[in-house]
């Protein structure tokens, strides 16, 4: 994993372990994110690149924050998982590559 499960429960400020398998889940997710945005996998990177790191933290924590009214923000533009994969796609724009197309 990008991020540990201990860093991000630090990042979103959770003390107990009762929601450790949902922010698991959200990490992976926000990791499966990262590769569509990046158009290849996290395992090509030698090391972790803190830009890197950051997004994965903002959209775990976007999507934690927002878990209780998920059907109000797929509704709504704003606020929603778009506008939050609009600011991934800024945070990691110099890590993407070019969509090879021919």
């Amino acid at each position: 994993m990008v991020v540990t499960l201990e860093e991000t429960k630090l990042y979103l400020r959770i003390d107990g372990d009762e929601e450790d398998a949902l922010i698991t889940n959200l990490i992976l997710t926000a990791q499966e994110i990262c590769e569509d945005i990046l158009r290849y996998p996290l395992s090509e990177f030698e090391g972790t690149p803190a830009v890197l790191r950051q997004a994965v933290l903002y959209c775990v924590a976007n999507m934690y924050e927002k878990r209780e009214e998920a059907h109000y923000y797929m509704k709504n533009e704003s606020g929603g998982i778009s506008e939050t994969i609009k600011v991934m796609k800024l945070i990691l724009g110099n890590l993407r590559r070019e969509n090879n197309t021919t």
